[in-house]
């Protein structure tokens, strides 16, 4: 017996099927997130060396738009990573 979930994939599968990634595709996504896994540590190495800089003269506001400058950052390269993957996936 299939449980609701089960049933529910199957249902989804043959309204919407899921498109299937070529090894070409596999590849390039894989390189993307590489790519980008580096550019995120660069700029975390870069933020966090200010960040010390700031923690030892005791400047908490620089401390604080440095962390949210941090957070920003990753969130803009995560962005951009997954609608560089989403155009390999579509084929463009």
């Amino acid at each position: 017996m299939k449980s609701s979930y089960e049933l529910a994939m199957e249902r989804l599968n043959k309204t919407a099927p899921t498109p299937k990634t070529t090894d070409k595709q596999k590849k390039e996504l894989a390189e993307i997130d590489s790519k980008y896994a580096a550019k995120i540590a660069e700029r975390e190495l870069l933020v966090k060396d200010e960040l010390k800089k700031a923690a030892e003269k005791g400047d908490y506001e620089t401390m604080a738009q440095l962390e949210k400058q941090l957070v920003s950052n990753r969130k803009s390269l995560e962005a951009e990573k997954e609608e560089k993957k989403e155009k390999v996936r579509q084929g463009k």
